[in-house]
């Protein structure tokens, strides 16, 4: 359901360029095309594709950076230890075009943000690969209409980052997993059904909070002179979540994926100093 992992929001792919070359230029921007497969929600039976623009930014200051680790502002980092802000989102969903849904009120776009402590657990000798736990703990609200509190939402992740993976220079690999928890307010956004939208079929449910499944993502991305090319696939399981008995769950497993292409349309003249 993220954007970032779903839209190619200039966020999960779109900063793998210049790896390990000692100084690039301070930003980087182009636009393209893509398309993407998703669910309605995690536990949807509903999967649609959609075409998207895909945007290119690479922003490489000091404190603020946008690039395939995302868009962060960054308070503290060291060697081994990054704390930075975390961005997430959520797709809107028009519940007349889902039958678990139908009748019940759409779901708005959401927005998550909060802080992420980033440790590097190892690298290798070549700088080539690189193992890091990320620790996003991230408050939502909704975004359309009315603010609404949806909860707390914390997704420790391993990731792994290869450069030029088996042998093949210029690629990225990037592989992340891990589970995911969220409070109750969260869970009851996506999961609940009131009684008043209860039907023979649609029992009345209140989820609690907890265990929200585990995701597992690869992705894989190369920066060619004049343009992009990317593609990830996610999937999640949902055996054991908080909310796996609601009438809303169709499927206990969720698959995303998607490619895009992004032509290079200018990068700043100023070059910066980055870890070899």
């Amino acid at each position: 359901m993220k954007w970032i992992q779903c839209g190619f929001a200039a966020v999960l792919l779109a900063g793998s360029t210049a790896a390990g070359a000692a100084d690039a230029p301070l930003w980087e921007v182009g636009l393209g095309v893509g398309a993407v497969s998703f669910p309605d929600y995690r536990g949807s039976d509903r999967q649609r594709v959609h075409a998207v623009p895909v945007p290119y930014v690479v922003y490489r200051g000091e404190f603020l950076k946008a690039d395939r680790e995302g868009v962060r502002g960054v308070f503290f980092d060291s060697d081994r230890v990054e704390i930075n802000v975390s961005l997430g989102a959520s797709v809107p969903v028009d519940s007349d075009g889902n039958d678990a849904r139908r009748g019940m009120p759409d779901l708005d776009p959401t927005v998550e943000i909060g802080p992420s402590v980033d440790v590097t657990l190892w690298r290798s000798a070549d700088q080539r690969a690189k193992l890091d736990l990320r620790l996003p703990l991230r408050w939502a609200t909704t975004v359309s209409g009315e603010f609404r509190d949806v909860g707390m939402v914390f997704s420790p992740r391993i990731n792994l980052d290869v450069r030029d993976p088996f042998g093949y220079s210029g690629w990225n690999l990037g592989l992340l997993t891990g589970p995911i928890y969220a409070d109750e307010r969260n869970h009851a956004y996506f999961y609940d059904v009131a009684p008043r939208y209860a039907t023979a079929t649609r029992p009345a449910y209140e989820a609690d909070g907890g265990y929200s499944g585990t995701q597992f993502i690869g992705a894989l991305s190369k920066r060619y002179p004049g343009y992009w090319v990317g593609a990830f696939v996610r999937y999640d399981t949902l055996s054991g979540a908080a909310f796996e008995d609601s009438p809303l769950v169709k499927r206990d497993n969720a698959w995303a994926a998607g490619f895009g292409i992004a032509w290079m349309l200018g990068q700043s003249s100023q070059r910066v100093s980055i870890d070899d």
